[in-house]
């Protein structure tokens, strides 16, 4: 009888092995990019933590995105974090289009955030144009300053 339970305990002990991925912790984290209560329709979330490896979702045709750290749709890391919003689009060799203002672009400027403590299925993010609207940056070889059109 206790070979029995031995054997019973080695399983148990052998079925935790493996279990976790050594990996931050992380949950799901889903939702869409309105600007001006209009779906973006293209482009990428970026979520990024302070110490550990960023999210990122793709920006599909309906605004909805599903955050991606390292396989799968595995979300994003816990805690509050930066996010910049990537919306450009090339026009060629020497010009960009882009489809958010430039400042959502950047997390040293976007001013947004999130706090992953749980599930998030339904995030919703507000940009503005605030007045302007989207614009073709033309670009010039050789260093040269970007042109805006």
């Amino acid at each position: 009888m206790r070979i029995w339970h031995c054997l019973i305990f080695a399983v148990a002990m052998a079925s935790l092995v493996g279990c976790g991925d050594g990996r931050p912790r992380r949950v799901p984290v889903a939702g869409r990019v309105l600007i001006d209560g209009q779906p973006l329709t293209t482009g990428f979330v970026r979520v990024i933590p302070e110490n550990a490896r960023p999210g990122i979702g793709a920006i599909g045709p309906d605004g909805r995105f599903v955050m991606t750290t390292f396989e799968g749709e595995d979300g994003c890391v816990v805690g509050t974090h930066r996010v910049e919003i990537i919306a450009k689009q090339s026009q060629g060799y020497t010009a960009i289009k882009w489809l958010t203002p430039q400042k959502y672009q950047d997390v040293a400027t976007s001013e947004l955030t999130v706090t992953v403590d749980k599930p998030l299925e339904n995030w919703e993010i507000d940009l503005t144009w605030d007045g302007e609207r989207p614009f073709v940056e033309q670009t010039y070889g050789g260093g040269d300053a970007p042109i805006t059109e």
